[in-house]
């Protein structure tokens, strides 16, 4: 089946920080896991690169708005391959063809009757680049998500006619209460919804740095409405000489953080329905990592974690572990570096890697270098039985934490069955060999299993202990009746301690 998923695209008026990181790591790993089950996988992510705060922070650089994107969103790409996300695509909204195609769309919207020119006046944020609306600001006129001071605008604009969709949209959320994930997201949007829509400023007339409005050239679109359409705009022409628009659209989950709640589930579907557009299938709404002490993060603070130092001093493999392990997908939840080095020594290093070590270092010694064809003990398979399942179930509702909890269930199932059977000592005596031979089959499959089944999450270091197993990475991911007969090849430690 096709399935495709997206993150929020990043805005370029800063550089990559955890938050980004966080997302694109998450949506990697369902991106991943699909295309395991076999899934026609298609993963978009990118940067977002016109709009007021892109303008301002360029001139604030005394640079143009272009210098700034082009430079900040090279340090997105960058990004995306020191985490090894396996995007499809990485869109820029600076693209000619993304541009292109949001003329066409909007312009449909326009000759629909959605639109019209009026005046607007009200408290803006020139950091969200939004409007607020009076039951959103908090005291002192404040924006509620920067906590920064509005500034009152007024300007000739074309407007959408949001209000138009408040009963579809209605309509939508009552026939399909999954398509806001997790519930506390879904209700918080049809609370937003039920406060009852305004029109929205389409347009901006003071602006030059964004996609100019067809029919009245002297605008640019508002960015959001640039931004949103990204997600049906690349299937346009991610791929080169095809369309993938009718194969892939709609999305089957386009994953958001909470901040940008109202843009994805409200006025990103009604723009879809006044374009006659199916709407998405699913958002899933993240919440925010908070400092180790449960604060918001904050570089005034001191107590940002910053993802590039993890990657220097762990690894790629090991700040996605550990993101995914800390925090349920869905909620807020602390982080820090104490807790990453935690983790890095009692799972990664103690648990998983050492677990691989002993395997293959019996295998080579017990062996000759090769998985044993025995069957494999029942015992043993039992506690396998119905894991690929299980991760499955989980994994469809993006709940990821609780799906790496059942594989590591079975890394530390694996080490008490490596002290249960203790292999050293029934290689002593040539009466026990089959039994011999029946345990590291065992322990050799049921590594093969969850180093597979880790792949998603840790895809570094997984891809090369399945090579040194013999193993594709395409595998069965259950639990075989016997041993594969592979040879097998040794390697160093797969998380060595650090000396931190």
């Amino acid at each position: 089946m096709s399935f495709y998923i997206t993150t929020a695209i990043n805005y370029v008026n800063g550089v990559p920080h955890l938050g980004h990181a966080y997302e694109a790591i998450t949506t990697d790993v369902i991106a991943r896991h699909r295309r395991q089950r076999g899934d026609d996988v298609f993963f978009l992510t990118g940067t977002d690169e016109h709009g007021e705060p892109v303008a301002d922070a360029a001139r604030a650089e005394g640079v143009e708005p272009q210098e700034l994107a082009d430079r900040n969103a090279a340090r997105f790409l960058a990004m995306t391959e020191q985490l090894d996300i396996s995007n499809d695509y990485f869109i820029r909204t600076t693209d000619t063809r993304h541009k292109e195609i949001v003329q066409e769309v909007l312009q449909r919207v326009h000759d629909a009757g959605h639109t019209y020119k009026g005046i607007y006046e009200g408290w803006y944020c020139p950091r969200c680049a939004d409007f607020k609306v009076e039951n959103e600001i908090l005291d002192g006129n404040r924006c509620p998500i920067h906590e920064t001071e509005l500034v009152r605008e007024q300007e000739e604009n074309w407007f959408f006619r949001l209000s138009t969709f408040q009963e579809p949209l209605e309509r939508l959320f009552a026939e399909r209460p999954d398509f806001v994930k997790p519930a506390i997201r879904y209700n918080e949007a049809r609370s937003f919804l039920h406060s009852g829509l305004e029109d929205l400023s389409l347009t901006r007339a003071r602006m030059t740095w964004g996609v100019t409005v067809p029919w009245d050239p002297g605008q640019v679109f508002y960015v959001w409405f640039d931004a949103l359409l990204n997600y049906y705009t690349a299937l346009g022409y991610a791929r080169d000489g095809e369309d993938l628009t009718a194969h892939y659209w709609p999305a089957t989950w386009h994953v958001i953080g909470k901040d940008i709640l109202k843009f994805h589930t409200i006025f990103w579907p009604a723009m879809l329905m006044a374009a006659d557009i199916e709407v998405p299938r699913q958002v899933f709404v993240h919440g925010f990592l908070l400092a180790a002490d449960g604060r918001k993060m904050s570089k005034s603070l001191g107590n940002v974690l910053d993802p590039f130092d993890v990657l220097e001093r762990y690894g790629s493999d090991a700040l996605r572990h550990y993101l995914c392990r800390e925090v349920s997908f869905g909620a807020d939840g602390p982080v820090g570096m104490d807790a990453v080095r935690a983790r890095y020594d009692s799972e990664l290093a103690n648990e998983f890697g050492n677990l691989a070590s002993r395997t293959l270092n019996m295998l080579e010694r017990y062996c000759d270098s090769a998985v044993p064809t025995a069957a494999t003990d029942p015992i043993l398979a039992a506690d396998f039985a119905g894991l690929p399942e299980r991760i499955d179930e989980f994994l469809e509702r993006l709940d990821l934490t609780p799906a790496l909890d059942e594989i590591w269930q079975r890394v530390r199932r694996l080490n008490r069955y490596v002290e249960e059977r203790a292999p050293w000592t029934l290689a002593r005596d040539d009466a026990t060999r089959e039994e011999l031979l029946m345990v590291l089959a065992s322990l050799a499959e049921g590594l093969r299993v969850v180093t597979l089944a880790l792949n998603p999450y840790i895809p570094r270091k997984t891809a090369e202990l399945l090579e040194a197993l013999g193993a594709p990475i395409t595998g069965e991911r259950t639990f075989a009746g016997h041993g594969s007969g592979a040879a097998v090849s040794a390697i160093g430690p797969l998380f060595p301690k650090t000396a931190d």
